[in-house]
């Protein structure tokens, strides 16, 4: 078999283990979907009157306004578990095996991410469904859907390199599964829950230029209709930068351990 060959089965092998710990382990995986739907209902049904009132539209619009914002905190929050169970091979000697082993290095880390923008994908989905039976309304069309797919897809590849570099960088699976936390920060710090023109001119220029914001807006512009601009671009460039850098973090950590 070619070297290419090689990766790609032992790259394969690696994610069935990913996806058989999902499912030995189901508690970790019901928490994170839980956590953002949460906060769905939460901001749905104590405060979406009052902010919806705000933004226009009443509940049932701010249910369509926020949607997008919780899709990002759910990738985010699958993403912490990812960081947990990789500082958790790099602490309890898996890791040592597999360098005895005759595969490939770079699946260990394949492995990982791939399961991790599976699991992404799978609880975004749940969380779309939830949404749709609470009163989410989209108007896309099936190219508009795949352009949105596409979007969360590379969104949830960046979220899972940064989140394995972070797992590798931790020295415990505790604090792993505590440095990924400000990421669920900053729907709220963004065009989440609220249009960005009604905060502090500081912060509303944070939730600007800051990296969800605009992957945020053309989600919502894409499902919903809203002008997208050039947000579009500045969100694919934003999730391929923190791809890039993610992953040779992730490549450096993991070769000099």
């Amino acid at each position: 078999m070619t070297t290419l060959a090689l990766a790609t089965r032992d790259s394969s092998t690696m994610v069935r283990r990913q996806l058989k710990r999902l499912i030995r382990y189901p508690a970790m995986t019901v928490q994170l979907i839980i956590t953002p739907v949460i906060i769905l209902l939460l901001f749905v049904f104590v405060l979406g009157g009052a902010l919806g009132a705000g933004i226009g539209g009443g509940r049932a619009g701010y249910v369509n306004y926020i949607v997008p914002g919780i899709l990002l905190m759910t990738a985010a929050t699958a993403a912490t578990g990812t960081a947990v169970m990789v500082a958790t091979d790099m602490t309890e000697g898996i890791i040592a095996r597999f360098r005895t082993m005759r595969i490939s290095r770079a699946s260990v880390l394949t492995g990982h991410v791939a399961g991790s923008v599976i699991q992404q994908l799978l609880s975004m989905a749940a969380l779309v469904l939830i949404a749709l039976a609470i009163g989410f309304r989209p108007n896309a069309n099936p190219i508009e859907w795949l352009a949105a797919i596409g979007l969360l897809t590379l969104f949830a590849l960046a979220i899972s390199w940064l989140s394995v570099a972070l797992g590798l960088k931790s020295p415990t699976p505790e604090a792993a599964g505590n440095a990924p936390m400000p990421l669920l920060l900053l729907p709220f710090l963004g065009s989440g829950f609220v249009p960005t023109d009604s905060m502090p001119t500081v912060l509303r220029w944070f939730a600007e230029y800051q990296p969800f914001t605009p992957i945020m807006e053309t989600i919502r512009g894409l499902l919903l209709g809203t002008p997208i601009g050039n947000s579009a671009v500045i969100a694919i460039a934003w999730c391929a930068g923190i791809a890039l850098v993610s992953y040779l973090w992730a490549k450096s950590i993991f070769n000099k351990a």
